[in-house]
């Protein structure tokens, strides 16, 4: 099993992989780790070590897990995936997620400042369906539409 699993922030990603992971034995990659700078959120990484890394974890093991809202990449693992997962739930869904979203200590170093930074994220969340970039509604509709292999669109959460 190797599982892509793509969506909104606040749409259910993690807690589903960590779920599946847990459940089928499979290594679990959180996307956000490997796409900023350790110990900065939001301070980038340079694509190509971006892209370098997720190549060797999805070349690197037999069964996984991948999870996170860049389309891009989750488009370039594709090829090593099994099954896709678009998480969707809507707008109110993730936006509610997110306001009750527990500390994360792999991201901040304290709930303190990860909560300075929930106004730019609720933000960020509502205008999903107005971008168009490759984390954003569009970008995921059309990864989501145009793979041909085994795929689930989850629309409610349970």
């Amino acid at each position: 099993m190797r599982l892509l699993i793509m969506g909104n922030s606040g749409s259910g990603k993690s807690h589903r992989a960590r779920a599946l992971a847990a459940q089928h034995g499979l290594v679990h990659l959180d996307l956000d780790t490997i796409v900023w700078e350790p110990g900065r959120i939001a301070v980038p990484r340079a694509i190509a070590a971006v892209r370098a890394d997720l190549l060797a974890f999805v070349t690197g093991h037999g069964t996984w897990v991948v999870e996170g809202c860049y389309g891009d990449l989750v488009e370039a693992a594709l090829p090593w995936s099994s099954a896709l997962v678009f998480m969707n739930p809507g707008r109110a869904v993730c936006l509610e997620n997110n306001r009750r979203r527990p500390w994360e200590p792999h991201k901040y170093a304290s709930m303190d400042a990860q909560q300075s930074k929930l106004n730019f994220l609720l933000e960020w969340v509502s205008g999903y369906y107005e971008r168009d970039d490759a984390m954003s509604y569009a970008c995921h509709r059309r990864v989501f539409d145009g793979f041909s292999g085994n795929k689930t669109e989850v629309t409610t959460l349970a």
